[in-house]
């Protein structure tokens, strides 16, 4: 696991103002990566870095004297469209590149380096005039099934003597999803057709799905893979995964409850998957751990994924706000509502067992996978993940402060992410926003 460093300290401020602000979720102690370009630009793809309201091109970065040795190798690694190549570089070249550029964002920099300070201003862009891409080549992607508050609401909506699987309490549960189908922020995607069992009939009916929902989700980026038939031990998991971001695994209940059995999603979860631009790494993430625990009266974990230094700070204090834009609060120029908050560290299973999971039965990860963390949900209503708990279901609608009600998303629903940590004598980093929009099903075409 990362350790707590310079690059964390509270007191640290860059010569970039913008970067000092209170509110900023890319404080110098943050320093996330993501691809970008200029909006509406022909020009390639690239690796950045949030800084403040700014993102510092690595490429242009890279071909200035400011970097030498691992830190300028890792930097020209992300010159490319995605941030596979560096992933592959492993964990001493990320942490290098990111203490690298500490100093030279570090407000001492403007007097002990003036000339690279120069430099470094003219890699600069502002956020509000890029626009940005997936940020690595996903060549596998896993959706875990992870959060036991989650797993327990929806088994007793769907059955009031419900319980999780039996399964649930021993092993991080995962199905593959569809790569194709993910997209960045500001994804807009048509709502899907598929199979579904209405209310009160004995035969399936095929149409637009009635009851789309999101799912709040950490998107994992695996860093190092794995050979094949090589596991990789709870210790080192974390060496693998280079970072998080935020995920919505956007979901059709209607047609997952008819499709579900017996071998999971298809229709009801192939459609859409939107991540966050900026992947926050596991380093700049140190700070903010918690210790990772399990009910004593629950079954505890078997040995390959137990250990003392994963219950010491197993987990993590990410904090999660999910909100709402109807297509009536757009036309009214009113504000995005919040619909619930949570936290990570509620999770069942934690990141290292996912991972430490998905390689034990000989599966090779590769630098790029994704990993989905499954919805995240706490133990009150209030801190639902997914809008079927919010609304259980449909029997109670969630009221919005314009009036509107929902059930499930509606047409022209934009459903906005956000996720921050924060712990006292440290400094408030964050996620940024991840939003996607829901756009009208195409009608199937006549023959």
């Amino acid at each position: 696991m990362r350790t707590i460093d310079h690059t964390h300290d509270a007191a640290a401020t860059s010569w970039l103002a913008s970067a000092n602000g209170a509110a900023t979720d890319f404080p110098i102690q943050n320093l996330p990566f993501a691809v970008f370009r200029r909006a509406g630009a022909l020009e390639p793809l690239r690796g950045g870095v949030a800084i403040g309201d700014e993102v510092m091109d690595l490429a242009a970065l890279s071909r200035t004297q400011c970097l030498d040795g691992l830190a300028l190798q890792a930097a020209q690694s992300c010159a490319a469209p995605a941030l596979n190549d560096f992933f592959a570089l492993g964990p001493v070249a990320w942490r290098t590149l990111r203490r690298a550029l500490f100093e030279l964002l570090h407000k001492d920099a403007v007097a002990t380096r003036p000339s690279q300070v120069d430099a470094v201003r003219g890699c600069l862009m502002p956020q509000s005039e890029v626009e940005y891409a997936v940020p690595a080549r996903i060549g596998d992607y896993t959706d875990f099934y992870t959060s036991i508050h989650h797993a327990r609401t929806i088994s007793c909506l769907l059955d009031p003597k419900g319980d999780v699987p039996r399964n649930f309490q021993w092993v991080p549960t995962a199905y593959h999803g569809r790569v194709s189908s993910i997209g960045v922020a500001g994804q807009r995607f048509r709502r899907p057709h598929g199979q579904a069992l209405r209310d009160g009939s004995t035969t399936p009916e095929y149409g637009p799905s009635q009851r789309l929902d999101y799912e709040l989700e950490l998107g994992i980026y695996v860093g190092t893979g794995n050979a094949l038939g090589e596991p990789i031990a709870l210790s080192r998991a974390e060496d693998h995964v280079f970072g998080i971001s935020l995920l919505n695994d956007w979901s059709a209940r209607d047609i997952q409850a008819w499709e579900m059995a017996p071998l999971g999603p298809f229709h009801a979860k192939n459609f859409a998957t939107t991540v966050s631009p900026w992947i926050v790494t596991m380093d700049a993430l140190a700070p903010y751990r918690t210790p990772w625990t399990r009910p004593a009266a629950d079954p505890q974990p078997l040995p390959y994924l137990e250990s003392e230094s994963h219950r010491a700070q197993g987990a993590i204090d990410i904090r999660l706000e999910v909100s709402i834009e109807t297509h009536r609060m757009r036309e009214a120029g009113l504000p995005a509502e919040t619909m619930s908050r949570t936290s990570f560290s509620h999770h069942y299973w934690s990141i290292a067992q996912m991972l430490t999971h998905h390689a034990a039965g000989g599966c090779n990860l590769q630098p790029g996978d994704l990993l989905g963390s499954g919805t995240i949900s706490g133990p009150e209503l209030s801190e639902a993940g997914a809008l079927m708990e919010l609304a259980l279901a449909g029997s109670k609608p969630v009221q919005l402060g314009n009036g509107e009600r929902r059930s499930f998303l509606e047409d022209g629903d934009a459903i906005i992410f956000q996720g921050w940590c924060e712990r006292e004598g440290f400094n408030r980093i964050g996620f940024g926003f991840n939003h996607g929009r829901v756009l009208p099903a195409v009608s199937p075409s006549a023959e």
